[in-house]
Order: C-alpha cells, then sequence, then structure tokens
C-alpha cells in the first residue's frame, strides 16, 4: 500500500527530556503500525529545535482518526506531556 497522507507532530522537547520521549516512541511504534487503521510508517526526526513524528497513512481519514484512538489519547500523548517545553503542533498532509 502507498502513503496518501501524514501526520506530522512537531514537538518542542528540551534535551533532558529526549531520552524519555523516544522511550515513548520506541515503545508505541511497533503497536501503531500493527493496530491503526491504515498506518503504514512512522518516523522520527530530531534537530536541535523540536522533534518530529511523522506518521504515514493510506488516507487523510485515517490520519485524522488516529488522535482519536486509545493509543493516542491513552498512551502516546499522555507519555509525551511531561516531556513537552510548548504544546505540540500537529498537521496534515495529503500525498497527490
Amino acid at each position: 500500500m502507498q502513503v496518501k497522507a501524514y501526520l506530522q507532530v512537531i514537538m518542542t522537547i528540551n534535551p533532558e527530556n529526549r531520552g524519555a520521549a523516544a522511550e515513548v516512541y520506541n515503545t508505541y511504534r511497533q503497536p501503531f503500525l500493527d493496530e491503526v487503521a491504515g498506518a503504514l510508517t512512522k518516523e522520527c526526526l530530531i534537530r536541535d529545535e523540536d522533534v518530529q513524528v511523522i506518521h504515514g497513512f493510506d488516507s487523510m481519514e485515517h490520519a485524522k482518526a488516529y488522535l482519536e484512538t486509545p493509543l493516542f489519547t491513552e498512551k502516546v500523548a499522555p507519555g509525551l506531556q511531561p516531556t513537552w517545553a510548548a504544546d505540540p503542533d500537529i498537521r496534515f498532509y495529503e500525498v497527490l
């Protein structure tokens, strides 16, 4: 299947909290790929100024729906929230 939509979560995470954020990413990456409808890819990009997680989906509908799943609302977001220095910036992209 081909990626048709991306969900980008841009987080400001201070260096001292990046290890904890990486643990959340590593813990839930495979469950995301195995259990979330339409999930195809998940990558973590790290820069000095932020950490970005890029999620690839088979449709925009599935990309938007992920934010309402128990995996995200009960595990991923609560696990990451203590590491945030600011609210995350969430963006959606459609592949043409």
